[in-house]
């Protein structure tokens, strides 16, 4: 996250933006708290799948693209853990 160039307050917003979009994307039904849970941790799992392969998200948009794909990742996972 630091990386990125953002700080905590922007990472929380964020990563709240993020998981509010994959939320909607996945369909599922979670709250403000896990949304923004989501997005940042998302961002994290997205960048560290990402580094595999060279690519390197950096900035805002960035970071709200890992975001979103890192919390879509989250909740397929969780929906296969569930099941």
């Amino acid at each position: 996250m630091e990386n990125a160039g953002i700080g905590w307050l922007a990472a929380i917003i964020i990563g709240g933006i993020a998981g509010w979009l994959a939320e909607q994307f996945m369909r599922s039904n979670m709250g403000v708290l896990m949304n923004i849970l989501l997005g940042i941790v998302g961002a994290i799992v997205a960048n560290a799948i990402l580094g595999v392969f060279g690519v390197v998200l950096g900035g805002w948009l960035g970071y709200l693209i890992a975001g979103f794909i890192g919390a879509c990742i989250l909740i397929a996972l969780g929906r296969a853990i569930r099941r």
